[in-house]
């Protein structure tokens, strides 16, 4: 962090912050009270939490490209970003009210609360041209993610330590009351450390406000994607990371489910995935500053074999030792894939307009995230084992590594002297 002016100082803390909703939220403890809460079989809880993602995902997908393309006016894109941010905040806060037996209503709580997240980083990826230039994305999104790990982790220690306390009677806590608390935890962690974010950062490449701002933007919208092939290069990236990304999210969505069907307690599930946070923090910045070595797209090839390795793997767990490596192999590139596909779209998209393209980006990512956890549920209803459905991801990053062999080295944009330059075809 000594190495980052105050301005990637104060980007890089919205990871910290946001993170720890990633964790309690997305990863752990939500989804252990959910298969708690819910009173049928946990094959079906599985499928049903995947099925929630999968809306969620889908909603912010549609929203995605518009809101990047208003966001791109001078002075939109901090205020869209707090709307985005106070929805996620708050909802994630009214999860802690809600009566342990209301499943239903628990999901579509997570459902509104991961808009709110989902929506946040789509203009928290797009400052990435604000606050650095592009010979120094690399390092300074990785530092996010990998800064993000460690900030995941205080409050989750906090979470856990409850729950494990109720566990034994320690505390006068149900564990659901506990798991509750810890939702009120993560909401006050991830509003207090976006303040220096709000603070800090500003929008510095953008356009002129028009008169009709909304039904420019569309127009604008249009014609991107008419003109798609002035873009080549660009989507064909995000073509590839369509698939890759989408094998990575439902890995992270459906870990702590696929650990509980296989038997493993929750404080021990708990305990591995706190220990992931750990090894991917290092691992992320490593990732980081590899890139700046060789590119960033060997260092994603790199994360799409370890992931498809980590597939295969997860088909022959069975105890917790096992869980254990696989969840190891998991923090060597879950952050660093993230960090450093974030950072080479950074360095392609011309940045007046990087907004509307991070759009673009999200609404790949977010529709990939809609398939993903389908599939898992689909194929773990149909078979009645979740260790098959966790294979079948395999198909997606061997699909997204034979697109991303086609899409162009980051290097011949990292210099780029215009700092709004087009895209070649």
């Amino acid at each position: 962090m000594k190495n980052l002016n105050k301005i990637e100082k104060s980007w890089v803390m919205y990871d910290w912050a946001n993170s720890a909703y990633s964790m309690a939220i997305t990863s752990t403890i939500l989804p252990l009270y959910f298969k708690m809460a819910y009173s049928g079989s946990s094959t079906n809880s599985t499928a049903y939490w995947g099925y929630a993602n999968s809306i969620g995902t889908l909603i912010i997908a549609f929203l995605s490209p518009i809101l990047g393309t208003i966001a791109d006016y001078k002075g939109y894109k901090m205020k869209l970003f707090k709307i985005f941010f106070a929805l996620g905040t708050v909802f994630t806060a009214l999860l802690s009210i809600i009566p342990s037996t209301h499943w239903t209503l628990l999901l579509i709580f997570y459902v509104i609360n991961s808009i709110g997240f989902s929506g946040s980083c789509i203009f928290y990826d797009a400052f990435l041209v604000d606050v650095t230039p592009s010979e120094s994305m690399d390092r300074v999104s990785s530092m996010g993610f990998g800064i993000g790990y460690i900030g995941s982790t205080i409050p989750f220690i906090m979470s856990i330590a409850l729950i494990l306390l109720s566990q034994i009677k320690v505390i006068p806590f149900s564990i659901q009351t506990s798991c509750k608390i810890s939702f009120l935890i993560t909401s006050i962690w991830w509003a207090v450390f976006t303040i220096p974010m709000i603070k800090n950062v500003k929008q510095i490449h953008g356009i002129s406000v028009e008169k009709t701002p909304i039904i420019s933007s569309f127009v604008r919208l249009k014609n991107t994607i008419k003109n798609i092939k002035n873009h080549k290069n660009l989507f064909l990236f995000l073509l590839a990371y369509f698939f890759y990304i989408d094998g990575v999210d439902t890995i992270i969505t459906m870990a702590t489910s696929y650990g509980s069907d296989l038997g493993i307690s929750s404080s021990t599930l708990l305990v591995i995935l706190l220990a992931t946070q750990f090894i991917a923090f290092p691992c992320s910045i490593i990732f980081g500053y590899l890139a700046e070595k060789f590119n960033g797209k060997t260092m994603i090839f790199c994360g799409i074999i370890i992931y498809s390795f980590i597939c295969i793997y997860s088909y022959f767990i069975k105890t917790s030792l096992d869980f254990w490596i696989l969840a190891v192999l998991v923090g060597t590139s879950q952050g660093g894939i993230q960090a450093i596909s974030r950072s080479y779209f950074g360095k392609l998209v011309p940045k007046k307009r990087a907004n509307e393209f991070f759009g673009f980006y999200n609404i790949f990512g977010k529709f990939s995230a809609i398939m993903g956890p389908f599939i898992v549920g689909i194929v773990t209803q149909l078979t009645g084992e979740t260790r098959k459905g966790v294979l079948s991801i395999i198909f997606l990053f061997l699909v997204g590594g034979f697109i991303l062999f086609k899409a162009p080295s980051d290097k011949k944009y990292t210099n780029s002297k215009n700092p709004d330059y087009e895209l070649e075809a």
